[in-house]
């Protein structure tokens, strides 16, 4: 009755949370969205008994101004990642490729899987950073996408414009490649590629950013796409019909016609990350996070919850720090401290 290989899917787990304990696993903001938001929900509540606007017309129109694209350009579904799904869906087949960096985002491999395609995963650099060279070694003719995490959630890293620009030309060029830049408001790094501008010079690319991260929307589940047109229009195509609110489309716009109001949090969160990130020895990071590689992640991660704190284990890889505000970040560091935790021990 159901699929032979649906027991085969790989799970997705969410960060954890608990009554009591300050949540750091799931890359939150942790401000309630700012008044004109809500305002803008409560006036789009009273439509709450209609459909919202087949494929967000409103808010593809808001994005084309923010970005400076064409509607043609664009595409709105619920979250960054249905972006990612999409892309799936219009480039693969049963039996065919998708390469992808890992460890990178964890639903990556349950999209590929769901497609009836088979995940290639290429291995981080050692010091956590994608490694495109190898990411084109691994392209194969059954090769119908490639996922690029920048930065890379969870460890942080990310990649320049000219390595970028390197891969793209040592690749296909009908290979269709997306860059999920839902971190991309914390990137801060001035050699970072900004997948707005690199769709004028590569027809094959996507990009696609998300309302859930620095506009503080999570709950909302709104994220965008962008191309070329014939790719935006392919990504429609395969859309979930009238999957985004009436709601979330409102506190969308919202955001964007005050974005100005979000820049303070934002610029609040790279302080706490980077301050995270020296007092722990971690690497830096260019997300709204700190990754540290730990061969005892499990004790790591239980040690800090027994002091009021949830942050999130990858495996015997490492445990990941969402950062959000100085009371939060207070709430982490004393949590470490009284763990018995040091910036020595941070190098296991």
């Amino acid at each position: 009755m159901l699929r032979k290989d649906l027991g085969e899917f790989p799970y997705y787990r969410p960060g954890k949370s608990a009554e009591g304990k300050v949540k750091l696993s799931s890359n939150e903001a942790d401000y309630t969205p700012p008044s004109f938001v809500q305002d803008a929900i409560h006036a789009a509540v009273q439509y709450g008994n209609r459909y919202g606007e087949f494929r967000s017309p409103e808010l593809t129109a808001a994005l084309a101004e923010y970005l400076g694209l064409s509607e043609d350009n664009l595409c709105v579904g619920p979250g960054a990642s249905s972006i990612v799904q999409r892309a799936v869906r219009i480039t693969c087949n049963t039996g065919d490729e998708v390469v992808f960096p890992w460890r990178s985002f964890e639903a990556y491999p349950l999209y590929v899987r769901m497609a009836g395609a088979v995940p290639v995963t290429v291995p981080l650099a050692d010091d956590y950073s994608i490694d495109l060279r190898a990411c084109a070694k691994a392209i194969t003719d059954k090769t119908k996408l490639v996922i690029l995490c920048n930065p890379n959630n969870p460890t942080g890293t990310t990649f320049s414009r000219a390595e970028f620009r390197e891969f793209m030309d040592m690749i296909p060029d009908d290979l269709v490649v997306l860059i999920d830049e839902a971190y991309w408001e914390f990137n801060d790094d001035p050699q970072r590629p900004d997948a707005v501008q690199e769709i004028q010079d590569y027809p094959n690319l996507i990009g696609a950013r998300t309302f859930s991260k620095a506009f503080g929307l999570a709950g909302m589940r709104v994220g965008y796409g962008f191309a070329q047109p014939e790719l935006a229009k392919a990504l429609n195509l395969v859309a979930l019909p009238l999957a985004v609110t009436g709601m979330a489309e409102q506190a969308a716009i919202a955001a964007l016609a005050h974005r100005e109001a979000f820049s303070p949090r934002v610029e609040e969160s790279k302080r706490q990350r980077d301050r995270i990130a020296q007092a722990i020895g971690a690497a830096p990071s260019q997300g709204n996070f700190v990754w540290l590689p730990r061969a005892d992640a499990a004790d790591v991660e239980q040690r800090i919850f027994d002091e009021g704190v949830i942050i999130r284990r990858y495996g015997d890889e490492g445990v990941r720090i969402s950062v959000t505000s100085e009371q939060e970040a207070d709430a982490f560091l004393n949590a470490w401290e009284r763990a018995g935790l040091s910036k020595s021990d941070s190098h296991c």
